[in-house]
């Protein structure tokens, strides 16, 4: 068995999660798909193939963003928004807008709201694990999260934030 086959199914199984929690970090379509790259490489470099451990890539893309967002002065994604595909089918136009909408909401939310949201949707990790990255119980984590979801929805008009799951989010 080749030795880069487990982190070729590490790569498959991570990439599309970890490109969503990058752009609803960072509100930006091609920055996270470049910091999803980044974080793979840096991953790959630091710890090689036979290291797949899902908590510690996303601990790499939360750094690599953050390297972004001080580089750009702020801790607060700025940019264009993503675009919606010119000739897409209905339903796909239809989702696409709804997950910038979400985006956009997500973008006026604090720095911190905005990562707890994300790395909830991600839905690898419990709440014992984004306490433990975050330096907060597990119960701050579920009062936070009641909070940020309440702020999203305040913001989207009362409407329910199903965009937040949004996974079918298309190059």
């Amino acid at each position: 068995m080749d030795d880069r086959e487990p982190y070729a199914d590490f790569y498959r199984k991570n990439r599309r999660p970890l490109f969503g929690y990058l752009l609803r970090l960072t509100g930006e379509r091609q920055l996270a798909w470049d910091l999803t790259q980044e974080s793979f490489t840096r991953y790959l470099a630091q710890y090689g193939s036979a290291c797949t451990s899902g908590s510690l890539l996303y601990a790499i893309a939360r750094n690599a963003a953050l390297d972004v967002f001080r580089r750009r002065g702020r801790m607060q994604a700025a940019g264009p928004r993503p675009e919606a595909a010119p000739e897409s089918p209905e339903q796909q136009v239809i989702h696409k807008q709804a997950c910038q909408r979400v985006l956009s909401a997500l973008e006026e939310l604090d720095a911190g709201d905005r990562e707890l949201l994300a790395l909830v949707v991600v839905k690898e990790l419990s709440y014992r694990e984004i306490g433990l990255r975050l330096g907060i119980s597990p119960g701050a984590v579920k009062v936070r999260v009641h909070r940020a979801r309440l702020a999203l929805k305040k913001i989207l008009g009362g409407v329910r934030d199903e965009g937040l799951s949004c996974q079918r989010v298309h190059r």
